[in-house]
């Protein structure tokens, strides 16, 4: 079990972030004499109560009370834990969390595993990019109208494309490092010559996030009715492990302050239809039955 982290350390964190651009990058601040201001995004407003201070790097809201550091800033707002919170920070300053007595070994696997979060990340923008870009993105297109979501819903979750052919991501990522993460991650299938092929071709792709919204893995869904099966997923990896996530969560946690009920559904189609109409509160199972770590 990983020891506790250092108060030195937060102290250092809180010290080095930038809470007027931290809070910028999710409510558009307005400078206002010394401090900056907006409407608050913690209770519905029309005239701005939100104030921050750069000075003091804290903020404060005069409307409803909501005030703290950077920490409880993500808390509240992305809906991260206290530790989650602090481990955000410290990777936007480039910073290793330590842990007092006991944390060696979640600090190895988070270090071990970090150029496999963010290779993700990367594949997930390239997804999202082929849906705007690939000459034959528009049949994706046309299925997702058909379902009848819009480009807000596909956007807020990030719904992309696999193009057809079978060595797109191959040739993308073609150093000896990357195409180890590749395999690493289940994106890539080594064939008995010793190439590689693409796990997802010509598929509409549903990232799957964490609860801190890193991408974790993905999942697909034929635009040929010919193509099999209908939807899969990608296989058990270091930082993904089917029977404990669900799809949608982080999400749903972005759009509710206040979650009081979940309602789980079987895919990721049903939680993102379901959130175009304004039903936020929808989870999705990854091809498994409801499990314990899913309720907890």
């Amino acid at each position: 079990m990983a020891g506790p982290i250092p108060q030195t350390f937060i102290d250092d964190v809180l010290n080095r972030t930038d809470i007027v651009d931290l809070i910028d990058r999710r409510v558009k601040l307005k400078k206002t004499g010394k401090e900056y201001t907006a409407c608050c995004p913690f209770h519905g407003e029309k005239t701005p109560s939100f104030t921050v201070s750069p000075q003091k790097q804290f903020y404060h809201c005069f409307g409803c009370g909501a005030h703290g550091t950077a920490i409880s800033f993500l808390m509240e707002y992305d809906r991260l834990s206290f530790v989650e919170a602090i481990e955000e920070l410290a990777h936007q300053l480039g910073l290793e969390v330590p842990r007092e007595s006991g944390g060696t070994t979640n600090r190895v696997w988070q270090e071990q595993n970090q150029p496999l979060y963010d290779l993700l990340e990367s594949i997930a923008r390239y997804f999202e990019q082929q849906l705007r870009d690939h000459p034959a993105a528009p049949t994706a297109i046309d299925y997702l109208k058909q379902r009848g979501l819009s480009g807000t819903i596909a956007k807020q979750f990030r719904i992309g494309f696999a193009p057809p052919g079978w060595s797109n991501l191959v040739d993308q990522f073609k150093s000896s490092e990357q195409r180890a993460l590749l395999m690493k991650a289940g994106l890539i299938v080594e064939k008995d010559n010793g190439q590689y092929y693409d796990r997802f071709r010509n598929r509409i792709i549903f990232p799957i996030l964490d609860r801190r919204g890193r991408v974790i893995a993905f999942g697909g869904r034929i635009i040929d009715p010919n193509d099999k099966p209908k939807y899969y997923n990608s296989p058990e990896t270091p930082v993904f492990h089917k029977g404990q996530e669900l799809y949608g969560l982080f999400e749903a946690r972005q759009a509710l302050r206040h979650i009081d009920r979940l309602v789980v559904v079987e895919g990721y189609m049903d939680a993102v239809a379901l959130a175009r109409h304004g039903i936020n509160f929808v989870v999705a199972t990854l091809g498994t039955a409801t499990t314990t770590e899913h309720l907890n």
